[in-house]
């Protein structure tokens, strides 16, 4: 694995929205740094202030105070042309475009090289291919861009940041409007990246299972603690993300590194076995207001053995059933 280089470096950093008749601070003290060959996930709510945070980190929005170091140099000490150069930026919105491929969309990403003609030579039209081959679309090269699913587009609007050759890639919320299958393959397809061609990936989300599960950091942004970072196993062990996640109905569990939804409960049941079935059974019995665990104290008890599901009370066999929809039907007309 090739080492590891500090590329963004954000001290002290405030941003918002300055006019003359006043100024809107989003968020400030902003401190931290994004390596390359990582794959750099924020978390945040609504309105929090994520886009704010990527477009001043891409210079399309100046920032309130503080510092953005970028590769040791200041942000504002590069010209529009050279940022071109270092920063490649996919935006969520959606874009209409019809009559184009999906290699010359790829090619505009060569722009910052091109001048003003924007005419590709050969060396140009080599980069195009392997934006192509990196992301895997060679299948999609001559498809029209109107013609793609969203997953796609998404795909060959990376190609086309990989394309512009910068050593950071900054993402807004490129999972968004995915069906579950096109985010994870997005989110795989970015991790790849950024180990194969050891670039700055940092992207904006609201898919936290899956940033939780594929990212090597987090940033979580809230207005109480500004912004946390680090690892998202890391986050987990200290508890910033049970902090971060605690409102009603959601519960971060330490133990799995995932998200669980609160349900409430009327009555207990003990349950004895182990495995897959047993978790299962108690997801089950807690969505139905049942909270079903090994040290419950009812008369009412379940043993789980192989395929079999039996009731008991008081010691006594109830039932035996094989599925848990036969077990829910037995226990709900029990009440």
């Amino acid at each position: 694995m090739k080492e590891k280089q500090k590329t963004i470096e954000i001290i002290g950093l405030s941003i918002g929205y300055s006019s003359k008749k006043n100024t809107k601070v989003v968020a400030e003290r902003i401190n931290s740094t994004i390596f390359s060959g990582e794959l750099t996930c924020l978390l945040g709510a609504n309105g929090i202030g994520k886009s704010t945070l990527l477009r001043t980190l891409t210079a399309f929005q100046p920032k309130l105070s503080g510092r953005i170091v970028i590769r040791n140099k200041e942000i504002e000490d590069y010209s529009e042309k050279e940022l071109a150069k270092l920063i490649g930026v996919v935006l969520t919105e959606k874009f209409d475009i019809k009559n184009m491929t999906v290699r010359e969309l790829i090619g505009l990403g060569r722009s910052p090289y091109t001048g003003f003609w924007g005419n590709l030579n050969k060396e140009d039209e080599t980069i195009v291919e392997n934006a192509i081959s990196l992301v895997k679309i060679e299948n999609l090269a001559e498809r029209m861009i109107h013609t793609l699913s969203d997953g796609e587009r998404q795909k060959a609007m990376i190609a086309k940041a990989l394309a512009q050759e910068t050593p950071i890639i900054l993402l807004d919320e490129p999972t968004a409007f995915l069906d579950f299958p096109s985010k994870v393959e997005i989110m795989q397809l970015l991790h790849r990246l950024s180990r194969k061609t050891n670039k700055t990936i940092f992207l904006s989300t609201h898919d936290l299972e899956l940033a939780l599960q594929i990212a090597d950091k987090i940033w979580l942004m809230d207005k109480e603690n500004g912004i946390r970072t680090g690892t998202p196993e890391d986050l987990s062990l200290d508890g910033s993300l049970s902090n971060f996640f605690a409102r009603k109905g959601i519960i971060f569990d330490q133990d799995t590194g995932l998200f669980r939804v609160e349900n409430d409960y009327d009555r207990q049941i003990k349950v004895s076995g182990h495995g897959q079935k047993f978790t299962m059974i108690r997801k089950a019995l807690l969505r139905n207001g049942v909270l079903a665990s090994r040290h419950a104290e009812s008369d009412i008890s379940i043993e789980i053995k192989e395929s079999n599901i039996t009731l008991l009370q008081s010691g006594q066999q109830l039932f035996t059933v094989n599925t848990i929809e036969e077990l829910l039907e037995k226990i709900n007309s029990s009440r």
